[in-house]
């Protein structure tokens, strides 16, 4: 096993991961910008070392000073959590030449999934069902426009290299595709640098279900049931659940197998997550894979009860999955909320700032995932979550109520949250029910 892990990120995951890593004897070395020298994960690791200023370019984007802290401080390996450098393959290779495992795909694989026109092409061929539409990469509105026309409108406008919700446009009529294309394409390039697109049929308010697997490098596969992460504002996952409320037995094998197919076509290992679109008729389709553990893995584990860092480190140490597909068994049900520091009355702004005083519940079956503590100050330089909230009952309904009781507890001084926000959207009939889907927050605020 691994003698020291760098952990290349900050905030909750960081914290995760090196309570993982005490779990299994393994040191951790934390890095931390300037503006995060008294986080809480700096705080918590065996050691720690400075890489730059507050911002995420200057310091936990910046992979050679990542790279040279893992080496200064003799870590053999790094884990990359979520976000940052956690799907960047020429980190990984950067990693892979100085000698120090990542743990996480390879090189290889996140820029074969990390190309969603080519993962897409790749689904295709091996039989998994995807959205009609393009299998090559377009490059042009001209020819889009003729592609989007054998498809049929409307239609879906894709960033290649997309991710949360940036280069991503409907089209509903040939009139608006070109102005569509070329704004997307625009996003695109200026978020990612690339503007290779791709063309797919717009699927009218459907469920976002992903499938988490786990793969070693011994071949062995395992699907670990589905979440649920339907509830979303700008494609930002606010409320994820497990198992979802809209699959049957027939769909979930279905959507396990083919999340395994997936993985093994393309030689995975390590944590994954397999993206689908599920319409109200029990279709699905692929949409992407993501190369990496995910913000809402805690329900993975309330359902399964299989810790996911500690089984990506040990796959990454080359030892086989600890459990096969028949030993998986899901039982009761998991509900986790992500609060963070912003104004929903504002348009969500985000709210920087000094928490002075926190009360954080607690209790069987809840779980807290958070690296803030009173006298915490929130940098202004990233994501704004700073909690995530996980609960876990018998059956959805008791999750719920199970929830809201924690969420009722919650205090935050010193900076604005969603919880209340959140709160309003667990006692939502609609949710209560379980008829919500992708559009759900935009329907509710229309509401209002």
């Amino acid at each position: 096993m691994f003698n020291k892990i760098l952990i290349a990120n900050r905030g909750e995951i960081a914290v995760r991961i090196i309570r993982a890593c005490r779990n299994l004897g393994i040191r951790s070395v934390a890095v931390y910008s300037k503006e995060d020298a008294k986080s809480l994960h700096v705080q918590l690791a065996d050691q720690r070392i400075c890489i730059g200023e507050g911002p995420a370019r200057n310091s936990y984007l910046n992979m050679d000073r990542i790279i040279a802290a893992a080496e200064n401080m003799g870590a053999d390996a790094i884990h990359p959590g979520f976000g940052f450098l956690s799907e960047n393959s020429e980190f990984v290779r950067k990693c892979k030449e100085n000698g120090i495992t990542f743990i996480g795909p390879d090189a290889d694989v996140i820029d074969k999934m990390g190309n969603k026109s080519h993962a897409r092409k790749t689904m295709m061929d091996a039989g998994v069902p995807v959205v009609p539409g393009t299998k090559e990469p377009v490059y042009d509105a001209e020819t889009g426009k003729k592609l989007a026309e054998e498809i049929g409108y409307p239609v879906m406008i894709k960033a290649s290299s997309g991710g949360g919700g940036k280069g991503m446009r409907v089209a509903a009529n040939e009139d608006e595709f070109e102005f569509q294309f070329n704004m997307a394409q625009r996003e695109s390039a200026n978020a990612f640098g690339d503007d290779t697109m791709y063309i797919e049929r717009f699927v009218e308010n459907p469920r976002h279900v992903e499938i988490q697997i786990m793969a070693d490098s011994h071949g062995n596969v395992v699907a670990l049931g589905e979440r649920d992460c339907s509830v979303q504002r700008n494609h930002q996952k606010l409320i994820e659940e497990s198992p979802s409320p809209a699959i049957d037995e027939e769909t979930r094998r279905k959507m396990n197998e083919y999340a395994v197919l997936a993985a093994k076509t393309v030689g995975y290992t390590n944590a994954g997550t397999i993206e689908f679109l599920l319409e109200k008729d029990k279709s699905f389709y692929f949409m992407e894979m993501n190369t990496r553990i995910q913000v809402e893995h805690p329900i993975t584990e309330w359902i399964t009860g299989i810790d996911l860092i500690k089984e990506q480190i040990r796959i990454a140490d080359g030892k086989r999955l600890s459990y096969t597909q028949d030993q998986v068994k899901i039982s009761g049900h998991a509900i986790e909320v992500r609060i963070n520091a912003e104004r929903p009355e504002e348009n969500f702004l985000p709210c920087p700032g000094t928490i002075t005083g926190l009360h954080l519940p607690g209790g069987k079956g809840v779980r807290i995932d958070s690296a803030i503590y009173s006298g915490y100050t929130i940098p202004p330089y990233y994501d704004s979550m700073i909690a995530k909230i996980s609960v876990w009952a018998k059956n959805r309904r008791e999750a719920i109520q199970k929830m809201q009781s924690a969420l009722g507890e919650v205090i935050i001084e010193g900076v604005d949250t969603n919880v209340n926000y959140q709160y309003a959207l667990l006692n939502h009939p609609d949710f209560l029910a379980g008829n919500i889907d992708i559009e759900f927050i935009d329907r509710i605020q229309q509401e209002a």
